[in-house]
């Protein structure tokens, strides 16, 4: 085992200690402040929970991440850190969106505004030239002008921080699904050895362990259970999407050119992103608001199916997980284009088959 990966793995567990720190001190604050996710019609709980988990996403990553490259510094073979134009454009957008999402859970915040501060900080990202540059024969295209590419980053990020967010809807679920897609990313550049982006990673896996017992196992009554909020699912979705960028943009200097960036890129957050397209096109179809939430989504659609929270979020962690699998096995096989649209028929199927199953225990449809 490497140094670079015992301190990735320091940087996990130091991480993890101090989630498992902070979160308690934020259960207290949220008690004290009374500041709570209360139940409604859309949501699942039942009662109030407090929902600033997310508070200790940057904090924790933060530590770890500052601790970790000074180690690696200090080591005999570690080398000195440089700050690039691109590392202070990635701050200052993430702690844009994290001051974005913890006002957002501590006063509430107009959808309009909140989506024009996650526009700025993705805005920041073709500033520091940072961009996607090809499509790696996706639809046939690969290399793509830059004023496209830098739109299109935009609007990638701006859509992957909202649909981290909008599957945010069962305990869990928003956590397991990063897990499993900064694992891909930890494997991918762990192979380039960009040792930087791995400690990066390992972060923000570590505070995802200790918030996920507290999400999962804390118990309401004696002030253990905490929601991420949007605090949490907007950071760790932008942080997603920019780690995704910067593995899809072509740049030899940083990496050698990667075939399957795109399909790869897809692949981590098929079941997230499939869903809020699915969700969009229901509501185009029946003319329903685009931004009004609703009860339509994939969790949403297994418990009206019959299962608990705990099975449908195992459910999607296994659906997730086999999109991976059958991609993987196809990727020497078929080109990106079919692998992708096997995946669509794949995900459709998957939700005409859920219907018949919703339909067949007379529950309401709501739309398909």
């Amino acid at each position: 085992m490497s140094i670079y990966t015992l301190i990735s793995l320091f940087a996990f567990a130091m991480s993890a200690v101090c989630g498992f720190i902070i979160i308690p001190q934020i259960l207290s604050f949220c008690k004290k402040r009374k500041l709570y996710d209360t139940p409604d019609a859309r949501k699942i709980h039942n009662s109030a929970v407090p929902r600033l988990g997310g508070v200790s996403f940057i904090p924790s990553m933060l530590i770890a991440t500052i601790v970790a490259l000074l180690a690696w510094t200090y080591t005999s073979k570690g080398s000195k850190i440089g700050v690039s134009p691109w590392s202070i454009f990635f701050g200052v957008g993430v702690t844009i969106i994290y001051i974005t999402g913890v006002l957002d859970d501590i006063f509430g915040m107009r959808a309009k505004l909140k989506l024009l501060m996650q526009i700025v900080a993705a805005c920041l990202l073709p500033i520091s030239y940072l961009y996607i540059n090809n499509f790696y024969g996706f639809l046939g295209i690969y290399e793509i002008p830059a004023i496209i590419g830098m739109i299109l980053t935009v609007g990638v990020l701006v859509f992957i921080m909202n649909a981290i967010n909008l599957i945010d809807g069962i305990d869990g679920l928003s956590a397991s699904l990063t897990l499993i897609a900064l694992s891909g990313l930890f494997y991918i550049f762990q192979r380039e050895q960009i040792w930087v982006y791995c400690i990066l990673i390992a972060g923000l896996m570590g505070v995802l362990i200790p918030f996920l017992y507290h999400n999962l196992w804390g118990k309401q009554e004696k002030n253990q259970k905490i929601f991420m909020g949007d605090s949490g699912s907007l950071t760790i979705g932008y942080i997603l999407g920019v780690l995704l960028i910067k593995f899809c943009m072509h740049n030899p200097r940083v990496m050698p050119y990667q075939k399957g960036a795109t399909l790869l890129s897809v692949t981590l957050l098929l079941v997230a992103t499939f869903d809020v397209f699915r969700v969009i096109i229901v509501r185009i179809l029946h003319r329903k608001p685009l931004f009004k939430a609703d009860k339509n989504h994939i969790h949403h659609k297994l418990m009206r199916a019959g299962l608990s929270q705990h099975q449908a979020l195992i459910s999607i962690i296994t659906l997730s997980i086999i999109f991976i699998i059958i991609n993987l096995s196809l990727f020497n096989q078929l080109l990106v284009t079919w692998i992708i649209a096997i995946d669509i028929i794949i995900y459709i199927a998957f939700h005409h088959t859920l219907n018949f199953f919703i339909r067949r225990r007379g529950a309401l449809p709501f739309t398909e």
